[in-house]
């Protein structure tokens, strides 16, 4: 909350400045509010002042030969169909100047992002011009074109060297997220695909049928469901990876083990082979017809889960039935998942202060009370963080469910299977479906608006009640 706020005071500080320099700058001051390098100009700057005025006629040329064309069509996403018309010239069918309305809804979210970097530009420069209009007044030293340059090799090198991944990151992360949000506010669907189709805004009307507004709609009954799963999954594999990956540390690291070395190197066998190659080994492992079902049956225990009316069929149904798959599937990820954690948890045990441990012992603690008041403590106070993002982490574990489930977990649920979900997927593999098999690029980004609220909300409270709590440093006196 405090860095909320001091963000927000920092934004108010930078507007607030901005209005300063305006009503008590000089004409040059005031003139780059319309021409960015005036200022510049004005104070024998020249390559800035060549450098803000090319920047500005790139702005306005890309606004009115690319920007302004797209954004007067953003409020209606395009009117004009894909159609194929006779050329009797050519004498050949050639399609018409038609819209593309993803191509519309990109290019006017890039082109709104520009804008706003450009308004930032603006003020930045206009306080810069400012400050250069101080310093001239009180007769302080203006850095030329190659002091400048150098202070930006050297003094403020954090500067050149961050501009291309901030560039990065908003090319690659802000523009594909600000694009996913809006459609979740269109009908962008199989039956609305561009180019041969166009799609328009619809509103709330997308979230209004994941949380089951609608009457014949299913999407709210599977959502509910996935939902539920998604968090009880993450909840239990977190935990059970977290604290196995302890217990299996602190078992081997014991006095009486022999063969440490040993014991870590098979464990580390299983995070050294990928994943995909494990998952979809042990998927067939447990099949219907696979290697397990075979020994329970033939030592008798299908037979007898048959008799207790635990099973209905002649095998047991590890992955392909509802209860069952979700235990089997926490269970796979706890061998999947707790040698990573027990690496982790090694080298944080190796570091617990010894004469905490040597006071425990001369006070006669024994080994619960040590590991309850020391080691896990200690523990949880370097390894906070990573449970948070362990958690989030799990939410969106797209590798387990998938390679477990997919094409092999089939759902008898009716409307389950109307909203092209499964009993075992988390959102995210719901949202990969919705995407890949379905082209319901409208639900899809509903659901990741969803995902990434849930994220957020508990990685925020997390780090503020449980992370902020916990400390290393008390265990260092």
């Amino acid at each position: 909350m405090n860095k909320l706020k001091s963000g927000l005071s920092s934004v108010g500080q930078f507007f607030a400045d901005f209005g300063h320099a305006v009503a008590d700058g000089d004409i040059f001051v005031k003139l780059s509010l319309v021409w960015f390098g005036a200022g510049y100009l004005g104070r024998r700057q020249y390559i800035k002042a060549v450098i803000m005025t090319l920047f500005e006629v790139a702005i306005i040329a890309y606004s009115v030969l690319v920007g302004i064309p797209y954004i007067s069509d953003f409020g209606t996403l395009g009117t004009v169909q894909q159609e194929s018309v006779f050329n009797p010239v050519t004498m050949k069918n050639e399609f018409n100047d038609y819209d593309n309305s993803f191509t519309i809804l990109l290019f006017s979210v890039v082109t709104l992002v520009i804008w706003a970097f450009t308004l930032y530009i603006w003020m930045y420069n206009v306080k810069n011009v400012y400050r250069l209009q101080k310093e001239s007044e009180q007769g302080r030293h203006i850095n030329n074109f190659r002091e400048d340059l150098n202070e930006y090799i050297n003094h403020k090198f954090y500067v050149t060297l961050l501009a291309l991944p901030i560039a990065g990151v908003v090319l690659f992360t802000v523009v594909p997220l600000i694009v996913m949000i809006f459609v979740a506010f269109t009908n962008y669907d199989q039956n609305h695909m561009p180019p041969s189709a166009l799609f328009d805004w619809v509103g709330i009307s997308n979230f209004v049928k994941l949380f089951g507004g609608g009457l014949t709609d299913t999407f709210g009954y599977a959502f509910v469901r996935v939902l539920g799963w998604t968090l009880v999954w993450s909840f239990f594999a977190t935990l059970t990876t977290y604290f196995g990956g302890i217990l299996m540390s602190l078992l081997i690291n014991g006095k009486d083990i022999r063969g440490k070395a040993v014991w870590r190197v098979l464990f580390m066998i299983t995070i050294a082979v990928p994943q995909f190659v494990s998952l979809l080994l042990v998927r067939n492992f447990f099949a219907d017809n696979g290697i397990m079902n075979t020994i329970l049956s033939n030592i008798g225990l299908t037979g007898f889960l048959q008799d207790m009316g635990l099973i209905s069929n002649s095998y047991i149904p590890f992955l392909t039935a509802p209860g069952w798959a979700h235990v089997m599937i926490i269970i796979i990820n706890i061998w999947i998942g707790v040698p990573y954690q027990m690496l982790i948890a090694n080298g944080v045990l190796m570091n617990i202060p010894s004469e905490q441990l040597e006071s425990a012992s001369i006070d006669g603690a024994n080994s619960w009370q040590t590991f309850r008041n020391i080691t896990m403590p200690y523990v949880f106070s370097v390894t906070g963080p990573a449970l948070v993002t362990d958690f989030v982490k799990n939410i969106n574990n797209f590798n387990v469910i998938y390679l477990l489930t997919s094409n092999f977990y089939t759902t008898t649920d009716q409307a389950m299977a109307n909203s092209q979900a499964k009993e075992t997927d988390l959102l995210v593999t719901w949202l990969f479906t919705l995407t890949q098999d379905y082209y319901n690029y409208k639900m899809a980004a509903t659901i990741g608006i969803i995902i990434f609220i849930i994220c957020a909300l508990f990685t925020l409270i997390a780090f503020n009640r449980v992370v902020a709590r916990t400390g290393e440093g008390d265990f260092a006196s």
